[in-house]
């Protein structure tokens, strides 16, 4: 067995850069009245300027939340980013690949903190806490799958296997890295999705590890765009 193996529960989120401020709302949302003098008036009247972003996020006039750009470097197992691949309108995203490097055999195990046991109906079911014994299982389980599975795949590079097709054997708890580009308007919606709220309009019942991931977005977000920030928890977390 291979004694490099590692084991983790926890999710990275780094931001990597940003041109994302309020102010960037406000001139693409004032260029219908005021044409090419939109960004002259910026600072013309601060209290307008955060009343004009609640009342479009309120009423959904959601083109004024694009102008702006958050790149992310985000390090997750790879069955997280197969669910933040479904959100495709208005991310952009590039992910380190099996095919040209060896991956590392880093892969998620459960904290414990993490609720083990579902109940309920799909879509709306909650997660409960398990007992130590299953955690244990959990656990135990994980880790010798994990190391099996690296060493198979070490086994087979060694042979001179190709990378892409040696890959086959590990599984989505290994942890790869994306980058992850986005505007406020579609982060937004991946938080509506993502994060479990309840003062949301449309209630959302995310996967944990996702929300994890979800969560350390949303820090960066409102202090970026800390009005938009707002606005948009006012509105019950509906992006516009």
């Amino acid at each position: 067995m291979n004694d490099d193996v590692q084991f983790r529960s926890d999710m990275g989120v780094e931001l990597v850069r940003a041109a994302a401020q309020d102010s960037d709302v406000i001139w693409a949302a004032r260029v219908s009245t005021a044409g090419e003098k939109s960004i002259e008036a910026l600072n013309s009247d601060p209290q307008g300027s955060k009343s004009l972003i609640k009342w479009l996020c309120a009423n959904r006039h959601g083109s004024p939340f694009e102008h702006n750009s958050m790149t992310f470097m985000v390090t997750a197992p790879i069955f997280v980013f197969r669910e933040f691949h479904r959100h495709r309108i208005g991310f952009s995203y590039n992910e380190e690949s099996g095919r040209y490097r060896q991956l590392k055999p880093v892969f998620y195990v459960p904290g414990p903190e993490r609720r083990l046991i579902q109940v309920g109906k799909p879509g709306r079911y909650e997660f409960v806490e398990g007992t130590p014994e299953q955690f244990d299982i959990t656990v135990e389980a994980t880790k010798r799958a994990c190391r099996e599975a690296y060493a198979s795949y070490q086994e087979m590079l060694d042979a001179g296997i190709a990378r892409e097709v040696a890959r086959g054997v590990l599984p989505v708890a290994t942890y790869s890295t994306m980058y992850a580009t986005c505007n406020a308007r579609s982060l937004m919606s991946f938080l509506s999705l993502r994060t479990k709220d309840d003062n949301s309009r449309f209630p959302s019942y995310p996967q944990r590890e996702i929300e994890m991931v979800a969560e350390q977005l949303e820090a960066y977000f409102a202090d970026l765009m800390p009005i938009t920030h707002e606005a948009f928890v006012e509105a019950g977390r509906v992006s516009p």
